[in-house]
């Protein structure tokens, strides 16, 4: 059987939460709250993106939008525009990080790309997301490359329309639970779960497998090559 592999790239094809989670570390630094912890700050400025993600969207500007927020609501000192300008740089930074390929990303797409038409679907800024495939060098590995603003069922449904997909015969392959593997199991398609240890906590909850879909957990992306 023909498979058509749709796959999420953030975490799954290469490193990115550790990067907004050290930006977090040195907003946290410069607020200077002794009376938070910086895993009540946290909480905060989750219920921050939850709501701002349904106007902005997500991405390192985003990210430095919602800081900022943050900044006004807790800060215990007036906030200047260099206060300002400085949260936003902790996210910036985040654009011109060096790409870092997860181990075996590069062989098993090779590997896959020979068999299967292979779909990247990412979501967050259509730019940021572009630009981060571009410098990854995989692009040459997918025959499409899908950026939307939410993965949520009705995303996979017009995804598996527009590329004339068996959902019976595709398979999202992702780390998030939230965002890759319940919505496609929801709308139908199979899924493979490959966890990453530092997935953003914002794309968490317990897995929820729905239909007749098939639901796959392996340990690492080179698992891949055992299934297909």
């Amino acid at each position: 059987m023909s498979w058509h592999l749709i796959i999420d790239a953030d975490d799954t094809l290469w490193e990115n939460n550790i990067y907004f989670e050290d930006a977090f570390d040195r907003f946290v630094e410069f607020l200077d709250l002794p009376k938070l912890t910086g895993a009540e700050i946290r909480e905060h400025l989750n219920l921050i993106e939850i709501e701002n993600a349904k106007t902005f969207g997500y991405g390192s500007v985003s990210f430095g939008r919602n800081m900022v927020e943050c900044l006004h609501q807790l800060s215990q000192r007036p906030v200047a525009a260099q206060d300002e300008e400085a949260v936003r740089e902790f996210a910036h930074v985040i654009l011109d990080h060096p790409m870092v390929i997860l181990p075996d990303v590069v062989e098993t797409l090779e590997y896959l790309s020979g068999k299967y038409e292979l779909t990247l679907f990412t979501k967050g800024s259509h730019a940021e997301q572009v630009a981060k495939v571009d410098r990854s060098g995989l692009a040459r590995y997918f025959t499409h490359v899908e950026v939307t603003k939410e993965k949520h069922r009705e995303a996979y449904h017009g995804l598996t329309q527009l590329r004339g997909m068996d959902r019976e015969r595709a398979w999202m392959v992702g780390n998030s639970p939230k965002s890759d593997i319940n919505p496609a199991l929801a709308a139908g398609l199979n899924a493979a779960y490959i966890p990453h240890s530092r997935t953003w906590v914002l794309e968490r909850e317990d897995l929820r497998p729905a239909g007749p879909g098939k639901l796959l957990v392996l340990e690492s992306f080179a698992g891949l090559r055992e299934h297909f």
